[in-house]
């Protein structure tokens, strides 16, 4: 190799070493209030918006007013609540085959995950320093504070398990317990309704906030939902169009005309003390 040439390579090769590696994106952020965070690795702690990278190894953070909301590439989605700290520990995603895997990390908070397709395979995973839990085409409610951690199964099934034993989660509706590592998990039990709503609640904007994208909290719609800006939520006007939905396909016909009829033999009107009314099963 000429001396120049040698040179020329270790030039190179420093500024090559110089400069970060470009981490690859995982998803995006597709509603953010305020204030919301993130730390990419080896980068500073930055505001996140509606729209950003999300990258491997990234740090989310929320404070007591912000949300935020993620979609990963496998379109699973992450909705993080306020006080809330999570890691992307690991997402690997063959779009082709569907194959990958996903791993993050709860270390303080709520957060609600609706799964994606690398749910639906069983590879994908909470951690919390109480629990791993193992989802498979599920979505559920994590929370994690002092106290230890919480699942609620909103669907799917949920393989729970710590350094003291394991359980599966399997019944939406019913959520589990995990003090710490150490101690075993709980058997499901129903959700509480109030704690149901509060997860809920906290999971979602509220209804001064936009999600980061301006504009959104002015919208108006008339009667219809269509057309100029008019009344919302009145009752559905007179002129409004009618939308008639045909199917193409005459066995799906057949089923939706034997469910309407289903539905009618199966309902009828009671008188309620007080003069109201509701309906019930035939």
């Amino acid at each position: 190799m000429r001396p120049w040439t040698k040179i020329t390579v270790l030039i190179a090769g420093a500024i090559l070493a110089a400069i970060p590696a470009v981490a690859q994106q995982v998803g995006t952020a597709t509603a953010v209030n305020p204030l919301s965070e993130s730390t990419p690795p080896g980068a500073t702690t930055v505001a996140l918006t509606v729209g950003a990278r999300i990258v491997h190894k990234e740090r989310i953070h929320t404070t007591p007013s912000g949300s935020v909301q993620l979609l990963f590439l496998d379109k699973s989605t992450l909705s993080i609540a306020p006080n809330t700290s999570i890691l992307i520990d690991e997402f690997v995603y063959d779009p082709n085959s569907g194959k990958g895997h996903m791993l993050a990390t709860l270390t303080e908070g709520t957060l609600r995950y609706v799964g994606g397709k690398l749910s639906h395979e069983g590879e994908a995973e909470i951690a919390t320093p109480a629990a791993a839990i193992g989802i498979r085409g599920a979505t559920g409610t994590f929370h994690n504070d002092k106290h230890g951690t919480q699942v609620i199964d909103l669907f799917g099934t949920f393989t729970i398990h710590n350094g003291a034993g394991a359980v599966v989660l399997m019944r939406p509706g019913f959520y589990v317990t995990i003090r710490d590592w150490n101690t075993p998990p709980s058997e499901p039990g129903p959700v509480p309704e109030a704690l149901n709503t509060h997860y809920m609640n906290t999971t979602t904007s509220t209804s001064a906030q936009n999600g980061g994208v301006g504009g959104l909290k002015h919208v108006a719609i008339d009667d219809c939902g269509i057309g100029p800006a008019g009344a919302i939520g009145g009752v559905q006007g007179k002129t409004c169009p009618e939308t008639t939905w045909v199917p193409t396909d005459t066995a799906e016909s057949n089923a939706f005309q034997t469910i309407i009829t289903a539905t009618q033999r199966a309902t009828a009107i009671i008188d309620l003390p007080g003069g109201g009314r509701r309906t019930r099963g035939r």
